[in-house]
Order: structure tokens, then C-alpha cells, then sequence
């Protein structure tokens, strides 16, 4: 049988001991050698993935490897154990499958399979089968250790929210022996900021609104930064803020929340905590759960948000989406200096779509300075800039030969050409990229 071999090793984070990527390897190389022979070695590839889950088969050094047995010539796959491909039944089924067309055995030397022999293919799904089941296993005891960790309603630690910091406290076991733990307490500053945010969710129902109720007033993070939409309905959404009252429990068990308090501990004072809010994948964005998969219990912390305001917000912020003016986008989007164009105050300008179009009917567009928009005009006034109009001037004054380009040639000409372009309210003023100024 002539044919490439490919060695895969996966490990889900880096360490030099144990199955790691290197001794994994190793041993794939002692196996092939043995029942190959050496000369099979000068025909093998290694690919490999550290730091990756087996739970799905996006992985970079796994999705390369598929692209070149998929060109053909690979007689076999070899890896040191099962579950360094995936823990996935559906994945693993349908990658055997593909192998099987191909013509590609899979090889694992630990539980001695090749799926070159139809007991070997046999024997591969069987297995397959109990790894997916060690896999819902594991998944079963993490949420049991959060229902335990639950019903003692501690701070596990990480950021604290705004409004509160973290404290140690010390407790004697049935045992006898000093246990220490965490628990939010209030920092009554700080707490007057997020009072001040559902405050003015409430009067405006606006995102932006608040935004720019924020800005107008100086208030700012605890990093010194000005709050932004995304940090405000973080807050808003934040349960830690929430009142353990009838209105909380009536929330929850509307909406099928597994509650690891009893009712009777929602005694309108204290606030909520909640445990498997998000899914968190390397090289993936962090998945921000439905609340039917949360986990919440009473707190040892004060509330600050009783639950007859904090449930109309978070109804108002579904219904009311992220409240982001439009901007261009796909065919729509002509602007050429996103990016580029900044206000004479230090802040980008964006383009935002009108609702009407020029003589050539395009959509006409003004580049708006975001500081300006944030603030709802309270930090910067400067005028707009006609979209449409400041694209052709520039364009005019660096070179008009340039009109006759694409709209993604252009913005890549102006790219190279310029540093950056600021707009004072009435003019732009252009500067060069470093290599032209010199």
C-alpha cells in the first residue's frame, strides 16, 4: 500500500508532561516504524493543535490536515488515542465516513483500532460512543459543582461588578477547621453610578440615551473610561444588582431558571448571583446563555435594583435591541474614509445613511464624529461632514485619475497614501503616511 502517512496530536492547553504534543508524536513515529517500516517515516506529516478542545473538528492544524488528505494519496491517519480527534459521535461518524471514501485508514495506537479492518471500524464507533459519554459526564459534574457553589451563594472571584468589590471571610467547617471564602460588599460610591444608570435607562429607554446622560455628567468607569453602550447594558443585564424579591423569583420561575435558593431566602434585600451565564470557547466569541440555562441563587450581598424595576429593563432591552444607529454596509457602503477621518476633537467620525439619494442615485451619507454622537452633542458640536461630497474632494486633491477606480480600490489607494484626514466643522485637513511625508 503506497501512500502518505499523517501523524495528529491535539492537547486542550500546553504542558511539557503527560500526553503532550511531543511525546504524543513520538510514539505515533515508534508505531508507524514498527508496522510500516522506517522507510515510512520519510513520508510522514505531523499536524498538531494545542490548546483546542476536542469537543467540534474547528481547529486549524485539524482543518489543514483535512485539506491535504482530501487531495488524496494518504494511506493512513494515526494518532495516539481516540479522543484527540473528538469527543463528538456525530463528528467522529462522518469523518470515519469521509476516511472510508478516501481510501484513508484511521489508526489509534492506544486502543489499538484501524478502521482499515471492518472490526476495526466496529470497535471505532463503540468507542466513540463512551467518549461521547465521558464527555456528558464531565459536562454533569460541572453543573453540579455550580449548583453546590450555588446554594452558598459566594463570589468565585474575577472582576468585580461596579457597585461592589471583593471581601474575605473566614468560617468554621462542621470539622473545625477556618474555611475562607469570598463575598461581594457594597462600595457606596460606586453604587450610586449604577443606581444613576437604571435611572436614566428608565426615563430615556435608550442605550444611547444613557450614554450620552453619562458622558454629559463626567461619570465615568472605575478604569477612568467613559461608559459605553456595551458596559451599560452589561450592568443592566447583570443580576448581581438585582433584589432577592417576589419579583425575582417570579422572574425566574417564568422564565424555567433553575433557583438554588428557596423561596423563603428572597427576602427583598439581598442580591442575585448567577453561575453558567456564558460559553466560553478558545478562538470562539463568548456565547451569552438564554436565561432557562442560568443558575441562580440568593447572594450574602446587599441587592440594589428591586425586582419591580430591574425585570421591566431587561424587557425593554430585548425589545429595544443594542439601539445602534445604522450604518453603511455591504453595497451600501461607499464612504472611503472610515478609518481615516477623525474630528478635530481627537474622536473617529463614522458614516451614517440618509434616507435620500443624489442626482446618480447613490445614498448620500454624512460622516458624523462619535464623540459628538455619544454625548448626543454635550462634549462636541462640530458640523457633520457631507459624505459624499468630502470623498470627492479629497480624491480630487490627491489625484482625479482615482474616480476611476473601485469603491475597495480607492479606499486601498487612500490607505497607502494617507495617515489619517481631520475635520475641524468646515474643512479637512489632509496628512500624508509617513512614507510620503519624508
Amino acid at each position: 500500500m503506497k501512500g502518505n502517512i499523517v501523524i495528529y496530536s491535539r492537547k486542550s492547553r500546553f504542558t511539557g508532561k503527560g500526553e503532550s504534543i511531543g511525546n504524543q508524536t513520538e510514539l505515533c513515529r515508534e508505531y508507524i516504524k514498527f508496522h510500516f517500516g522506517e522507510e515510512a517515516l520519510e513520508e510522514t506529516f505531523l499536524y498538531e493543535d494545542e490548546g483546542f478542545s476536542g469537543g467540534n473538528l474547528k481547529r486549524p492544524g485539524f482543518q489543514r490536515m483535512m485539506v491535504f488528505v482530501r487531495k488524496g494519496g494518504c494511506r493512513a491517519i494515526v494518532v495516539y488515542r481516540l479522543d484527540r480527534i473528538s469527543r463528538n459521535i456525530s463528528d467522529f461518524a462522518g469523518l470515519i465516513e469521509e476516511l472510508s471514501a478516501l481510501g484513508t485508514a484511521f489508526i489509534s495506537i492506544r486502543e489499538q483500532f484501524d478502521t482499515g479492518t471492518p472490526m476495526g471500524r466496529a470497535m471505532m464507533y463503540i468507542a466513540s460512543v463512551f467518549s461521547q459519554l465521558e464527555r456528558e459526564t464531565i459536562a454533569e459534574r460541572i453543573r453540579d459543582n455550580m449548583r453546590e457553589l450555588a446554594r452558598t451563594g459566594r463570589w468565585l472571584g474575577g472582576t468585580t461588578p461596579t457597585g461592589y468589590t471583593s471581601e474575605a471571610v473566614s468560617s468554621i467547617s462542621l470539622d473545625g477547621k477556618t474555611r475562607k471564602s469570598c463575598q461581594l460588599k457594597l462600595v457606596p460610591e460606586e453604587a450610586k453610578i449604577v443606581r444613576k444608570i437604571y435611572e436614566s435607562y428608565e426615563a430615556t429607554e435608550s442605550l444611547a440615551g444613557t450614554e450620552a446622560e453619562l458622558m454629559k455628567a463626567g461619570i465615568r468607569t472605575k478604569n477612568g473610561r467613559s461608559f459605553t453602550r456595551f458596559s451599560i447594558r452589561a450592568i443592566l443585564e447583570n443580576p448581581v444588582y438585582l433584589t432577592a424579591d417576589s419579583d425575582a423569583w417570579e422572574y425566574f420561575d417564568r422564565a424555567g431558571t433553575e433557583v438554588s435558593s428557596p423561596r423563603a431566602a428572597f427576602d427583598g434585600l439581598h442580591g442575585m448571583l448567577a453561575y453558567n451565564r456564558t460559553r466560553q470557547e478558545k478562538g470562539k466569541k463568548t456565547e451569552f446563555l438564554p436565561t432557562a440555562e442560568w443558575i441562580v441563587a440568593v447572594g450574602q450581598h446587599p441587592g440594589l435594583i428591586p425586582g419591580i424595576r430591574w425585570v421591566p429593563v431587561q424587557e425593554n432591552l430585548k425589545r429595544n435591541g443594542s439601539g445602534a444607529y445604522r450604518k453603511p454596509r455591504g453595497s451600501e457602503n461607499e464612504a472611503l474614509l472610515t478609518g481615516l477621518l477623525f474630528c478635530a476633537c481627537g474622536s473617529r467620525m463614522y458614516p451614517k445613511l440618509t434616507p435620500r439619494r443624489d442626482a446618480e442615485g447613490k445614498r448620500i451619507y454624512t460622516y458624523i464624529c462619535s464623540l459628538k454622537e455619544r454625548s448626543r452633542k454635550s462634549l462636541c458640536n462640530r458640523k457633520n461632514a457631507n459624505g459624499n461630497l468630502l470623498d470627492r474632494e479629497i480624491l480630487e486633491k490627491i489625484d482625479p485619475d482615482l474616480e476611476a477606480l473601485s469603491v475597495e480600490e480607492k479606499r486601498r489607494k487612500l490607505r497607502t497614501l494617507l495617515k489619517r484626514v481631520v475635520w475641524d466643522g468646515e474643512e479637512a485637513k489632509l496628512e500624508p503616511s509617513g512614507e510620503d511625508s519624508k
